[in-house]
């Protein structure tokens, strides 16, 4: 196949990379498994050997028509020409079961693909994602450094995360300027938030880290125009927010909607 580098495609050609990423999904015969881009199938063939069942999303209607050929006589593999961006997991994740992902992330949609696997987490047990290096050293990272922020705060969020291994560029075709890493998530399904707690935030998230520099009481009296008085609130902030755990903004979004809530972020 010749890759395209419209889709961003960098086709993993080490067997045991591959074999590596799957042990580490822990699959039985009972598991139901959601492949991201099964590109030339390198994971997908090992795959239908564990897994009772595998939906498989891919974009490239010539990689399609490739893995159908590869996986003619396999009834557990579902394939679906269609971007993972777009697609229904409520049409394609049918039943009451818990599915696990992998993926090899394309690098310009892991964020978009992240936040869709985080809203549909109801869906989902575990991931294990090859994502850009740089992106895993964000998702993994603790309050107080550099790679801490939006992305760190949100996926500490939904999961329980682990960077599980670096993955050097010399084991894709094309090769990649950039090395990768795998991560594990394992998702969370205690409701840490209401649903209008969580809108709320991730706005503040968003907010305060538009203005990293900027200690909190500063970035929330612009967010809320001076609109609530945050002098009511028993919070630290006189912090950054690189320097706030998760469960430091879940405290702060439970006090700031006790609040007046005629504000609107």
């Amino acid at each position: 196949m010749n890759p395209k580098k419209s889709l961003g495609q960098n086709f993993l050609k080490d067997e045991n990379i591959a074999r590596k990423i799957i042990s580490n999904l822990s699959l039985t015969s009972k598991d139901y498994v959601l492949e991201i881009g099964p590109g030339t199938g390198v994971l997908t063939k090992y795959l239908v050997e564990r897994a009772k069942r595998i939906v498989a999303v891919e974009i490239d209607k010539d990689l399609i028509q490739q893995l159908l050929k590869q996986f003619c006589t396999r009834d557990n593999l579902f394939l679906y020409h269609e971007d993972i961006l777009k697609i229904s997991f409520e049409e394609i994740l049918k039943g009451n079961q818990s599915w696990k992902v992998a993926a090899n992330l394309p690098y310009h949609i892991t964020s978009p693909a992240l936040f869709k696997l985080f809203d549909h987490r109801k869906f989902f047990t575990s991931a294990i994602l090859m994502v850009q290096k740089e992106v895993a050293e964000r998702i993994v990272a603790l309050p107080g450094s550099k790679a801490y922020g939006i992305l760190s705060i949100f996926s500490q969020f939904h999961a329980d995360v682990k960077k599980i291994f670096n993955v050097s560029q010399h084991v894709f075709f094309p090769k990649p300027e950039i090395s990768s890493a795998v991560i594990r998530l394992d998702f969370k399904h205690i409701e840490l938030l209401d649903l209008q707690d969580e809108l709320l935030f991730r706005q503040i998230v968003k907010r305060v880290f538009g203005q990293r520099r900027k200690m909190l009481k500063n970035s929330l009296r612009s967010s809320f125009n001076n609109e609530i008085d945050l002098t009511r609130l028993n919070f630290d902030l006189d912090q950054r927010p690189e320097d706030v755990s998760v469960q430091g903004f879940i405290e702060l979004t439970r006090q700031i909607n006790r609040l007046d809530q005629n504000s609107v972020i």
